[in-house]
C-alpha cells in the first residue's frame, strides 16, 4: 500500500520582465499596496525587512472599515533567484505556512513558482476553500498590469 500526502500547492506565472524588476516589485514597499490581494481592498504595508529573519506585515482594509492582517518572517533573501518566508492571517492565528518564490528568467522573461508548504492536509485544504486560486490569479493580473505600466 502507498499512502501520499501532499501538503504544498504549487503555482506557475509568467511574466513579461526580467528577475530582477519582479524581484523588485515583490519587495518594494512603495509597490506592494499596487498589487497585492484583491481589487476591492486596499493594501497597507505596516512593516517589510526584506532580509533573512525580518519580518514583515501588511493589513487590507475594504468599503466597510474591516481589516485582514497578514505577517511573516524572511527565511531566505537571494535577489533575483528566490524568496522565502513564512505567510499567516492573522485571521486564523497558528496556521502559518511556509511560501518558496523562485523567480526563473527565461529570455528576458520570467517565470515564478509559486510553492505553499501548510503545516496540515486540513491547512492546506482551509486555503483551497478560501478561494486561494481566485486570490492568486486577480494578484497576478494585478501584478502583469503594474509592471505592464512602468
Amino acid at each position: 500500500m502507498e499512502i501520499t500526502f501532499n501538503l504544498g500547492i504549487i503555482l506557475q506565472y509568467h511574466f513579461d520582465t526580467s528577475p530582477e524588476r519582479l524581484f523588485k516589485t515583490y519587495t518594494d514597499p512603495r509597490l506592494i499596496p499596487e498589487w497585492w490581494g484583491p481589487s476591492g481592498l486596499t493594501t497597507e504595508v505596516e512593516k517589510m525587512d526584506v532580509r533573512p529573519g525580518g519580518s514583515w506585515r501588511y493589513i487590507q482594509h475594504d468599503g466597510d472599515g474591516n481589516e485582514f492582517a497578514f505577517h511573516g518572517v524572511y527565511q531566505e533573501v537571494l535577489p533575483s533567484e528566490r524568496l522565502v518566508f513564512t505567510f499567516e492571517y492573522e485571521g486564523t492565528p497558528g496556521h502559518s505556512l511556509l511560501e518558496t518564490l523562485n523567480f526563473e528568467g527565461q529570455n528576458g522573461k520570467t517565470k515564478l513558482i509559486e510553492k505553499m508548504l501548510f503545516q496540515s492536509v486540513e491547512d492546506r485544504d482551509g486555503m483551497l476553500s478560501s478561494g486561494v486560486e481566485e486570490g492568486a490569479t486577480e494578484t497576478m493580473r494585478r501584478l502583469a498590469e503594474l509592471l505592464a505600466r512602468n
